[in-house]
């Protein structure tokens, strides 16, 4: 069975949003693992239906390692991101995972990303589940 972690931080609202649309879509397909920088997060995930979840940097160190995909907002790999929630030792783990990482470009950090379109989180939900997942 695909493993699939989902990473967020602060509110887990992206995080929320990606796994209630895979668990509509596929349903106990995939198991979904909540990955939550702070315990808020990992609780809105779980309500989503995550198949687990953990909280803090130990946790996605180490889960990051065994995964088949890593979906989450860019700023996952920015150290010292979302107001510090990611530390350099989360982003430097899920950058040299071995998972396939599908980001959304959704950031909160003085960072602009050059040639990507801007659109609402549900479509790009919609465009990471057409292009990285439907196969």
């Amino acid at each position: 069975m695909t493993r699939i972690c989902v990473i967020d931080g602060q509110g887990g609202g992206i995080g929320s949003a990606v796994i209630k649309r895979l668990k509509e879509l596929f349903g106990e397909a995939f198991e979904i693992i909540a990955l939550g920088t702070n315990a808020i997060a990992t609780a809105q995930m779980l309500k989503a239906r995550a198949n687990r979840g953990a909280s803090g940097e130990n946790a996605i160190i180490q889960t990051t390692k065994n995964v088949d995909v890593i979906i989450g907002p860019i700023s996952i790999i920015m150290a010292h991101a979302m107001l510090g929630e990611i530390t350099p030792s989360i982003a430097e783990a899920v950058a040299s995972s071995p998972a396939k990482k599908i980001l959304f470009p959704l950031s909160q950090e003085n960072i602009e990303l050059v040639g990507i379109k801007s659109a609402p989180l549900p479509h790009l939900i919609d465009e990471l589940i057409e292009k990285h997942l439907k196969n």
